[in-house]
């Protein structure tokens, strides 16, 4: 989720008196990132016995948590596309930005793989293993300080233009050196049966990197105990979102091979707190939504607008089966193609490649200042 949500004065209208919470204290605490700080230290002790069944597990997560989470994306991003696409409601800019997202970039993405397996460029393929990565870590952070700048107006702990320059500064350092110190530190490896590469970093682009993401970091803890004078506290919930995301899910993932398992359904988790909790919102604005359900055996699950939500997570659990695994499957099934040079996992890597990028350009849209809906449906 790539949010990119200022306080501006729509949002300062739209915010909610101190203490609001997305769900409640502990839940957002846990959802948004602090589950993360719980969770790492016990996996350094975890014995090698236990990797296979935690990988196992972490697969059966995938389902509940990390495949939902993407699907949620399409569903509000294609919701009304229409509408979306002709600009009704919507300034020039944004609309543009829905018709790039929704429609330039798929059919971009597709031609390219189109032609990549067509012509069994695995060169070419490869490298898009390293794309999703450069950009999976580009919507880490720029979730993180979304997730922050959503807290903070629920808190009504706000921070000013300079503060989030610093924020924003702070995690594109962070997610640069991450990158560059995964190129540096591979130059192939194995992905769904596919080489993929890395590009050559110099060391010393690297120590810049690193001396430019410890500088930021000085800074925003100086900025931070600033602005908690000024406002007499910090939106800490969404403090702690934002240094997962960047320190935690980017930075040092690599430092347990069992931590690189979880980090993608914690990320999902804390993606799927504002998607429901924004979900939620659209539904209590229907007409009928106190209204109990038909037929009433359903009222037991309460009024109208929980079984929407309900059959909203559920649809996208269901569509996100249906992408990331019964799609590529029949494709495999169907489609010939030399598995000698490609290998029989081609469709799967091509479908999670495609949705992670694409995730991010739907995601950048959809969560960013100027977008109407967010400012009425997110801040209720």
């Amino acid at each position: 989720m790539a949010l990119d949500l200022s306080v501006d004065a729509t949002a300062r209208k739209a915010a909610t008196p101190p203490g609001k919470y997305l769900f409640g204290p502990v839940a957002d605490f846990l959802m948004l990132g602090g589950s993360a700080f719980l969770i790492l230290p016990v996996l350094f002790f975890v014995p090698r016995d236990y990797e296979g069944p935690l990988a196992a597990t972490m697969v059966v997560v995938a389902y509940l948590v990390n495949y939902p989470h993407f699907a949620h994306s399409y569903q509000i991003f294609y919701r009304n596309f229409g509408r979306k696409a002709r600009g009704d409601g919507y300034d020039r800019s944004l609309q543009l930005r829905y018709i790039f997202a929704g429609v330039i970039v798929p059919v971009i993405m597709a031609l390219f793989f189109v032609y990549g397996a067509a012509t069994s460029n695995t060169r070419l393929l490869g490298l898009a293993a390293n794309a999703m990565f450069f950009f999976v870590g580009w919507h880490y952070v720029k979730q993180g300080y979304g997730m922050l700048m959503v807290d903070a107006v629920l808190k009504r702990k706000f921070f000013d233009d300079r503060d989030k320059k610093v924020l924003l500064f702070n995690s594109y350092a962070v997610w640069i050196l991450a990158w560059l110190q995964t190129n540096t530190a591979v130059t192939a490896g194995q992905y769904y049966g596919l080489q993929y590469y890395t590009f050559a970093a110099p060391s010393w682009i690297t120590d810049i990197a690193l001396a430019a993401a410890v500088a930021s970091t000085a800074a925003t803890l100086l900025m931070l105990v600033s602005r908690r004078r000024k406002n007499g506290g910090l939106p800490y919930n969404g403090i702690v979102a934002y240094v997962a995301s960047l320190y935690l899910w980017i930075l040092i993932a690599r430092i347990n091979p069992l931590w690189l398992l979880v980090v993608p359904a914690l990320h999902s988790l804390q993606y799927l707190a504002v998607v429901w909790r924004y979900q939620t919102n659209v539904e209590r604005d229907v007409l009928d939504a106190a209204r109990d359900p038909e037929p009433k055996i359903l009222s037991v699950l309460g009024p109208r607008y929980r079984l929407r939500v309900l059959g909203f997570i559920i649809g996208g659990a269901a569509l996100g089966y249906l992408g990331f695994w019964l799609i590529p499957f029949v494709l495999t099934a169907l489609v010939p193609y030399d598995r000698q040079v490609l290998g029989s996992s081609l469709f799967f890597f091509i479908v999670l490649i495609f949705i992670n990028v694409h995730h991010y350009f739907l995601d950048n849209v959809m969560w960013r200042r100027g977008n109407p809906e967010v400012s009425k449906y997110l801040f209720r």
